[in-house]
């Protein structure tokens, strides 16, 4: 997906006053490569999510040093965070439960076709405040807890870089915020890389689904890019 076009920054917010959030999807797993809809639940990084995990943190190690990395507490994000803090040369790495990808309830662990023939009207746009049964959530529930989190982030790390890692609905819903005409639903690649900039309230959407890295590793061609449930 190109770059995007920052929106007009109001004369209010300096640059000084925005944090550069570079905010990354986890690499592989098994489920991913099967369609298995994952949610909080937590399987490892594959081989090949570990290979594509080492691949963007070797491109991000070479541009501008991040104050800290922020990753979701599950496995498949931790480490992906983890080998990036350490090719970036980071020790201020925190995990949080707040950047888990979205609570799917009963859905968990069924193949991601089977659960939307079953249950269409959660993967509709017009039910996004339909929460799922078995205590799962809501997309209004997902957005609002992920970008409160981020918000928080930007406000401690006003002028600095930081690294965020997450899943793929998570991150689909920080884009959506940004911008709400942005078309990243399902094509946000497993290590895609999103580039924004917070502060103030603003959110602006520099870069969606960047995954020039992956191509230099022949990944792109069995990527999966996820629709928000199975990340």
């Amino acid at each position: 997906m190109a770059d995007r076009a920052a929106t007009s920054r109001p004369a209010s917010i300096g640059v000084k006053q925005l944090a550069e959030v570079v905010v990354v999807r986890h690499g592989e797993t098994s489920w991913n490569a099967s369609h298995i809809i994952q949610g909080q639940m937590d399987p490892e990084l594959n081989e090949i999510g570990r290979s594509q995990a080492r691949v963007v943190a070797r491109r991000l190690s070479r541009e501008a040093k991040p104050a800290a990395v922020y990753s979701s507490d599950l496995r498949r994000a931790s480490e992906t965070a983890q080998i990036i803090a350490t090719a970036c040369g980071v020790s201020n790495l925190v995990f949080d439960p707040a950047l888990r990808e979205r609570h799917m309830g009963d859905l968990h662990g069924l193949v991601f076709d089977d659960a939307v023939r079953r249950n269409p009207e959660i993967f509709s746009w017009n039910g996004r405040n339909q929460e799922i049964p078995g205590g799962g959530e809501s997309l209004d529930q997902l957005s609002q807890r992920c970008v409160s989190y981020l918000n928080t982030v930007a406000e401690k790390h006003k002028g600095e870089r930081v690294i965020v890692v997450t899943h793929g609905a998570s991150t689909e819903e920080l884009c959506l915020h940004a911008d709400p005409t942005s078309p990243v639903r399902g094509k946000l690649f497993n290590t895609s890389i999103c580039l924004f900039r917070i502060g103030g309230g603003e959110w602006i959407l520099e870069k969606a689904g960047d995954v020039a890295h992956l191509g230099q590793g022949g990944f792109l061609e069995d990527a999966f890019g996820g629709d928000g449930a199975s990340a």
